[in-house]
């Protein structure tokens, strides 16, 4: 694997100026613009190398709906939408574990340690300013309210229910019914 890296800050703020967007505005047009602007750059080296983009993008970004629309949502093949986020964070862990490159174990292990975020807005003092879970809630609720919804065909009442008896030592009542109630509307909005 070969790494290139490409500064976007030019096209972006071009970008910006014809949309007549004040880029000290960090609202959501600031931080999709980044995301389109990358993607509409990955596809077309991917044209340049007659090659394809794969998606990072997980389920638990697609229920969601936490994904930019022609942005990382996009990609000619999306390897991991149908493993959520959790699973993808274990199974880079278990990998981490049972290499023999401890260089590579090092750096996803980095990878599993670091939170969640599409880092879209500046850093504060270089930490992370943008955390996904910090907004929508843990994935490890999410995923649980997915599976449940989906494969078993639970209604909101019963996935509650079996959230409070599943979680209810990592996480009091009312935290449960309000990631659910955000899972929920985020689900069918998306």
């Amino acid at each position: 694997v070969s790494i290139r890296q490409i500064d976007i800050t030019e096209s972006v703020r071009e970008h910006f100026a014809a949309i007549g967007h004040d880029e000290s505005n960090h609202n959501v047009v600031y931080e999709n613009a980044q995301a389109r602007e990358r993607t509409q750059i990955l596809m077309d080296i991917s044209n340049q190398c007659g090659a394809f983009v794969l998606g990072t993008g997980d389920l638990s970004e697609l229920a969601l709906g936490w994904c930019t629309y022609n942005g990382d949502h996009m990609s000619n093949y999306a390897v991991n939408a149908s493993v959520p986020k959790t699973l993808m964070r274990f199974l880079v862990g278990y990998y981490a574990q049972i290499c023999d490159n401890k260089e590579l174990s090092e750096v996803l292990m980095d990878v599993v340690d670091t939170p969640v975020s599409p880092e879209l807005l500046p850093t504060v003092k270089g930490k992370i300013a943008q955390k996904t879970e910090d907004k929508i809630g843990p994935y490890e609720l999410h995923d649980f309210f997915l599976y449940n919804m989906i494969v078993n065909g639970f209604a909101p009442d019963k996935i509650y229910r079996l959230a409070k008896y599943a979680w209810g030592n990592t996480y009091d009542d009312e935290t449960i019914y309000k990631w659910l109630e955000t899972f929920i509307k985020r689900f069918f909005s998306s």
